[in-house]
């Protein structure tokens, strides 16, 4: 049974503007007409993908099945308001013209599939255990490099520039500064920008195989559709995306983020035999508790359905996150993947002293770390204040929930000292 994190029958406060233009959609919907007004027919989207870029070819078609489950969830499933079917079509386009960009500029320059991918560091954890602001600190080393958010929505754009691309910047920071525009609450939670580090996932949401895209609507057939899907075709994409970025700006060690290794670290390894992975540790009833407020912000920015998000019982049910948590475990510990290659890092050390948690980082990298790299993590985090857009609150779980889920996480906490903080 799902625990309820979140009162579902509390909404969320909008702007006016936005719901002014709800309204008038509610209108067209009683009148049948809003799925003609604002269409999320694949022909179409493909077709004002194809005449926006005046390009054809969508490369292999191994997409067009996940594209094809994601709109008919969204049409059954998502209960979208007129806000969210106009930022839905506006998204599946660009992830279309990311399609075609990128299909024409790996034909006119094959070399760019032969640029090697060396050792890239991937960070991974449950939600809201730090994995965030661990991305934004290895982004101070200018031995490493990320893909920012602009990027993964413009990355032919990107490419051809060598990210020397100022219109592209600011559009895509306009992209990501919509997002608080229509729900303001999620400034508190996720800072969302064009120049800062996108998730994984949104680097390869140009597959349409990403839990990045089902976390702003409740669908759960996607949902599962996602979680049966080979990891190979994602990472197929991942490392795509990341050799199209690296084409005309080489010599950077590439890292990135996001919960979906966790759940499929062999693959991961599969996939990138050199990899190195950080794993960040943090109490996960807080860890559930925080996600779940966090998922019904993003989905109330585009639909009215009050939240009862049942696709998304791994990240909010103890025992589903446990079976999640004790499967990476066994990995490591039976050597189905290399447990040298992890380096574990807990929450409650970034926070109290980041500049020694960070040390101990670079050493499981395999990185120097000296005084200079300390220097930039303590100056970067003295202009960064906690809450400094505002506090997130949220409802943790009663005591009872507590007492519930606890005993679920009892190896997991020992393994790894992780202290209760609820």
């Amino acid at each position: 049974m799902t625990e309820l994190l979140v009162d579902p029958k509390a909404p969320l406060p909008r702007p006016e503007w936005v719901d002014r233009i709800n309204q008038e959609g509610r209108m067209w919907k009683a009148a049948g007409m809003l799925s003609d007004m604002v269409p999320l027919d694949k022909d179409g989207l493909i077709a004002a993908a194809r005449q926006e870029t005046g390009l054809v070819d969508l490369g292999d078609p191994d997409w067009e099945e996940p594209l094809d489950v994601l709109l008919r969830a969204l049409e059954e499933e998502a209960e979208l308001n007129l806000m969210g079917r106009l930022a839905t079509r506006s998204e599946i386009i660009l992830l279309l013209r990311n399609r075609l960009k990128i299909t024409d500029l790996v034909r006119r320059h094959p070399e760019i599939r032969e640029q090697p991918i060396v050792a890239p560091i991937i960070i991974t954890g449950l939600p809201r255990t730090g994995t965030s602001i661990m991305q934004e600190l290895l982004s101070l080393d200018p031995r490493l490099r990320t893909p920012l958010f602009w990027e993964t929505y413009f990355m032919g754009e990107a490419a051809e520039s060598g990210s020397d691309d100022p219109f592209h910047r600011e559009l895509g920071d306009e992209i990501a500064q919509q997002w608080t525009r229509i729900t303001p609450q999620i400034a508190t939670m996720h800072e969302t920008a064009g120049h800062i580090p996108a998730e994984d996932a949104t680097v390869w949401n140009y597959s349409f195989v990403s839990d990045a895209i089902m976390s702003f609507y409740q669908i759960p057939s996607y949902h599962a559709w996602v979680n049966q899907a080979d990891p190979m075709l994602i990472y197929k994409y991942h490392r795509l995306a990341l050799q199209v970025l690296q084409w005309k700006q080489p010599g950077r060690r590439w890292f990135g983020k996001t919960l979906y290794h966790l759940g499929c670290l062999p693959k991961l390894f599969e996939a990138y035999p050199d990899a190195r992975v950080i794993h960040t540790h943090r109490d996960p009833l807080r860890s559930m508790a925080s996600i779940t407020n966090l998922l019904r912000t993003f989905y109330w920015q585009r639909s009215d359905r009050d939240f009862d998000s049942p696709g998304f019982e791994e990240i909010m049910v103890g025992e589903a996150t446990a079976k999640r948590l004790e499967q990476a475990m066994a990995w490591r510990e039976s050597g189905a993947v290399p447990d040298g290659h992890f380096v574990d890092s807990r929450y409650q050390d970034l926070m109290e002293d980041p500049a020694t948690a960070m040390r101990k980082v670079y050493a499981g990298i395999g990185m120097s770390y000296g005084d200079e790299e300390a220097r930039r993590i303590t100056d970067y985090l003295a202009f960064k204040p906690k809450h400094k857009h505002g506090a997130h609150n949220y409802r943790t779980m009663s005591r009872e929930q507590v007492a519930r889920n606890r005993p679920y996480f009892a190896r997991y906490q020992a393994r790894f000292d992780v202290p209760d903080e609820v």
